[in-house]
C-alpha cells in the first residue's frame, strides 16, 4: 500500500522479469512527471536502462494510459510495461 508520501512504481510482463522485481516506492518530489521517474531509475544502469532507452515502454498513472510528461504526486501508482505484440 502506497504511502502518503511515497509514489508507488510498478512492473509488469516481462520487465517485472527483468528487473527482478514487481513494484517498488519512491519518495514524492523525487519526480514531477512518469518521464522523470523512468530516467532516475535508468540512472541504475543494466536492465533498468531499458526504461529510458530507445525501445518504447508504455506508462500509466493511476491505470490510466499515460505520456511520460503526465505529472505524478504522492499517493499515485505508475506502472510500466512494454508494449503488447503479437500476430
Amino acid at each position: 500500500m502506497t504511502t502518503p508520501d511515497t509514489i508507488r512504481v510498478r512492473f509488469f510482463a516481462r520487465l517485472r522479469e527483468e528487473l527482478d522485481t514487481g513494484e517498488l516506492e519512491l519518495p514524492a518530489g523525487s519526480a514531477a512527471n512518469a518521464g522523470d521517474i523512468a530516467r532516475a531509475l535508468a540512472e541504475k544502469g543494466g536492465p533498468w536502462q531499458q526504461l529510458a532507452g530507445d525501445q518504447p515502454v508504455l506508462v500509466a498513472v493511476n491505470q490510466i494510459m499515460a505520456k511520460p510528461s503526465t505529472p505524478v504526486k504522492a499517493g499515485d501508482e505508475v506502472a510500466f510495461f512494454p508494449p503488447v505484440t503479437g500476430g
